[in-house]
């Protein structure tokens, strides 16, 4: 269902490509003479997974359909009339999205048959190609099916048979793909809504007796069917079921004592220590270890009965060990034992070493395993098409999350740590692209980092790129600089096509700022520190919400911490940072909400005063904190300020995410680009006083934060 929901991107789409030839251009009159189709996967014709077949249509073909297609009476005789090929038609659709040219007139036409047959016609989700041209280039001087082929340079199929036009239909979609995500149109709701709006060629098709070729349902059924899912391993992290401390054995012992140690902590597994390490010189990076399991025991028995027991683990150990970290939802780890076939899994912290185990045990609790796949299949994309088509499921989990009442904060912790997850597997199809291009391996060790609200475990579903680079060593401009800054663009161009834009402040590794060693990070700490104008620290403040997504954890560990000693009780870049955020004043007017468009920014008009002042309060406090609700809950502990003040800032925090949210999903189901405005219309009568009350809260938040800043400077 993923490759087929309303925020599936075009490129990563379950389709068929569909063309009919008939007896007759008038619609109501037509029979259908061949029926040929073509599926794509993933957004890529399959050209051998294909429909064709000619049908007896069980009257006269006119000449003048003759004179396009070339199919006569003589051609039909004896062939299957439409009642017997329709079912197979329709299984070999399966529910999928329908391609086409001009596909009003094919819709129209197979209704017809269905009608006169008395067979069930099921309306699919389509996409005419017809259109989607003229949204890329109204200026065109033709749109049909030979004027897109030599515009897009491609060569036609078998003209004017089903299954040859159908295929060029394909051909032209594939070709369209990209033009219409430079005009940001990249899921197929935002295909549907734009081909909606051209009013005056879907009138045209109309009184031509064609069904209209574009169908926008509020929320389709296949998401629906996703949305209903059991909700606990979204709010569950895998740190809550492991067992800890792990426990490990030596390489070079043997199975006998493997077995001894197991049995007696009444355990399934062991984990195996790197070679030429000892238990007791732990941690050790999961990378570097291996894990044994009963069944590998009872497999090197059944191998060598006499033998067995004198062998060293590390014989039959499995490496690498398969892991997750600690912060994972568990719905990831049940995802990665589904995809591995595994029962155990190594849990690792944000450095890498191992510090748990997890089995198939503990999560024999949870249900709907169906249904939680989401983050393995975005670590196992092979390429922007099976990423785009795992991205495209997030919404329909968060709609289902959200049914279930669970808060639009705890979603936004899932949906970035999938954007964290998406981009780390950006960074390794990125350096399999340098490899393939001679360039190599990364020069020294380095970590890639998410910023902003996907570092704070905030992100929605509005999100742009916010990424960077640390490397071990080198100079900027230098070699490694250079390695890395070619890498980023890689990076930010597999994110751009999954769905994911760049972002319009060149918050991205791929741009010099964004990137460098951590000799030329904390120098541009000791930059930032020495600032004195609030200009000069533009998209400073979203560098201390970095999280490390990929690449040596304990590099960006120590950047992290480093950062929060330097700026730590520095009372002038504090305010600097406050004052960067610009003034605040709350949406609010003497008769309600102040809208424009009947559309409120959330954004601005609230959400970005909180996370501002929950971050200055992190950074000048040294409170290592990274979401928004855990730094102003540390700040409470430090009894800073008023508790009731900084409660009611956690509290108007929950209900603008959740406004913010839901009115997203709502956007995206209607194929219009999602943002922080809320339609203020949607919410019930009690939901708008309690965003008021809440707003209000928060309007001396400004004064606040200052005011806390002279207090303990005093």
């Amino acid at each position: 269902m993923a490759g087929r929901t309303s925020a599936t991107p075009l490129l990563a789409l379950d389709a068929v490509a569909l063309d009919t030839e008939t007896t007759s251009l008038d619609p109501k009159l037509a029979r259908i003479v061949e029926i040929g189709a073509v599926r794509l996967l993933l957004g890529r014709p399959s050209e051998h997974d294909t429909f064709r077949s000619l049908a007896d249509p069980g009257i006269p073909i006119s000449q003048v359909a003759i004179g396009i297609h070339g199919i006569d009476d003589r051609k039909v005789l004896g062939q299957p009339g439409f009642a017997a090929l329709w079912p197979q038609l329709s299984d070999f659709i399966g529910g999928r999205v329908v391609i086409g040219h001009s596909l009003g007139y094919d819709l129209a036409v197979l209704a017809n048959e269905c009608a006169r047959t008395g067979m069930p016609f099921s309306r699919p989700r389509t996409l005419d190609v017809r259109l989607l041209a003229q949204i890329v280039e109204p200026s065109l001087a033709g749109y049909s099916l030979d004027s897109l082929a030599a515009w897009l340079d491609i060569q036609p199929a078998d003209r004017h048979a089903a299954l040859g036009d159908a295929l060029t239909a394909a051909r032209i979609f594939v070709a369209l793909v990209p033009k219409l995500r430079e005009g940001n149109i990249r899921t197929l709701a935002e295909a549907e809504a734009a081909c909606a709006k051209l009013s005056a060629a879907l009138e045209e098709q109309h009184r031509a007796g064609w069904i209209e070729p574009v169908l926008v349902p509020s929320r389709a059924d296949s998401e629906r069917i996703l949305a209903r899912l059991d909700s606990y391993p979204y709010r569950h992290r895998v740190r809550e079921l492991m067992s800890s401390p792990p426990r490990f054995v030596a390489s070079d012992a043997t199975i006998e004592d493997a077995l001894k140690f197991m049995a007696d902590g009444k355990i399934s597994s062991l984990f195996v220590t790197p070679e030429g390490k000892t238990p007791e010189s732990g941690p050790f990076p999961g990378a570097e270890s291996g894990i044994i399991t009963e069944r590998d025991i009872l497999r090197a028995v059944r191998a060598d009965m006499q033998g067995a027991f004198a062998k060293p683990v590390g014989a039959i150990a499995s490496r690498p060990l398969t892991s997750v970290p600690a912060q994972a939802f568990v719905y990831r780890a049940i995802g990665r034992m589904d995809r591995r076939r595994v029962r155990h899994l190594g849990v690792v912290d944000e450095s890498g070493f191992v510090v748990g185990a997890l089995s198939a045990r503990d999560l024999l609790r949870l249900r709907a395993r169906d249904a939680v796949t989401l983050g393995d299949e975005i670590d196992e994309g092979r390429d922007v098409h099976e990423l785009g088509q795992a991205w495209a499921r997030l919404p329909a989990v968060a709609r289902g999350l959200l049914d279930e009442g669970i808060e639009a904060r705890d979603v936004a912790a899932i949906i970035s740590r999938e954007l964290g997850a998406l981009t780390r597997r950006a960074g390794i199809l990125a350096e399999m692209r340098m490899r393939e291009e001679g360039k190599g391996e990364p020069p020294v060790p380095y970590a890639l980092l998410v910023l902003g609200s996907a570092g704070r475990g905030e992100s929605l579903l509005a999100m742009d790129q916010d990424n960077a680079i640390v490397f071990a060593s080198g100079d900027p401009d230098g070699v490694e600089d250079r390695w890395f800054a070619q890498l980023g663009t890689h990076i930010a161009d597999i994110l751009h096509e999954v769905g994911v834009p760049y972002c319009k402040g060149g918050v991205m590794a791929k741009n010099a700022p964004w990137r460098g060693s951590a000799a030329t990070w904390r120098e541009r700490l000791e930059h930032w520190l020495g600032r004195s104008s609030p200009e000069d620290l533009l998209a400073v403040d979203i560098f201390f919400d970095f999280r490390a997504v990929h690449g040596d954890g304990a590099l960006a560990a120590a950047l992290w911490h480093e950062a929060y000693q330097l700026a730590k009780g520095q009372i002038g870049f504090a305010k600097l940072l406050a004052e960067s955020g610009g003034s605040f004043e709350p949406p609010l007017g003497w008769f309600g909400l102040k809208t424009e468009n009947g559309r409120v920014d959330l954004k601005r008009g609230g959400l970005f005063v909180i996370v501002t002042t929950a971050r200055v309060l992190a950074i000048y406090n040294g409170i290592a904190e990274h979401s928004t609700k855990a730094r102003i809950e540390g700040a409470r502990a430090l009894g800073l300020g008023s508790e009731s003040d900084l409660n009611a800032m956690i509290e108007t925090h929950r209900v603008i995410l959740d406004a913010i949210l839901d009115q997203q999903l709502a956007d995206i189901a209607a194929g219009r680009p999602p943002s922080n405005r809320v339609e203020i219309k949607r919410l019930s009568r009690d939901d708008q006083a309690g965003l008021r009350d809440a707003l209000s809260s928060i309007k001396h938040a400004n004064e606040m934060l200052r005011d806390l800043l002279v207090a303990q400077r005093t």
